[in-house]
């Protein structure tokens, strides 16, 4: 089985797709650092040199290769990765994949994202928290019809870890 989070850049996929590997006794995969690795290149190089339509051309590639594995797997996915191409339906369709949307709201991401902007390239050059507000709310805009289409939408917003993975391992169940 494959347990896929999605979500917004900040909403903890990869900090909550590592606890619920240890808890599941599964693989942990960012595929953000699996396209890294198979490119034998950063995210933010790949989209400096090779441009958003390399990337997400290869994000697919990708994401179809990790879809076949026979391993046990949660995946944290890109942000922007159910949202091009033909990924979303992939994910759906995919009957050995549990898709879950971490939703958090936009104050809460604004909080979160503000403290670590400089080290997320989309987003370093906004100076203050209302651009940083502004910004996620016109992504979330353009993505929220596609995080929607998950069949498990998880409420993330003031819960803890232990809050979060309890209530995704208890829809696993």
């Amino acid at each position: 089985m494959i347990v896929a989070l999605m979500g917004y850049m900040g909403s903890g996929k990869s900090t909550i797709g590592k606890n619920l590997a240890t808890v599941l006794n599964y693989n942990f995969l960012d595929l953000d650092d699996y396209i890294s690795g198979q490119e034998n290149s950063s995210i933010n190089d790949l989209f400096k040199n090779k441009g958003e339509i390399y990337f997400r051309k290869k994000e697919a590639y990708y994401l179809n290769d990790v879809l076949t594995s026979k391993d046990d797997i949660v995946l944290a996915l890109g942000g922007g990765t159910p949202c091009y191409g033909n990924n979303i339906t992939l994910l759906k369709q995919s009957e050995k994949v549990k898709l879950f949307y971490l939703k958090m709201s936009i104050p809460q991401l604004t909080e979160r994202l503000f403290k670590e902007k400089d080290s997320r390239p989309l987003i370093s050059h906004l100076k203050t928290k209302e651009e940083l507000t502004e910004f996620i709310g016109k992504h979330l805009f353009e993505r929220t019809q596609y995080y929607n289409q998950s069949p498990n939408i998880i409420l993330s917003d003031n819960k803890s870890i232990k809050e979060l993975l309890e209530e995704i391992v208890k829809t696993l169940i």
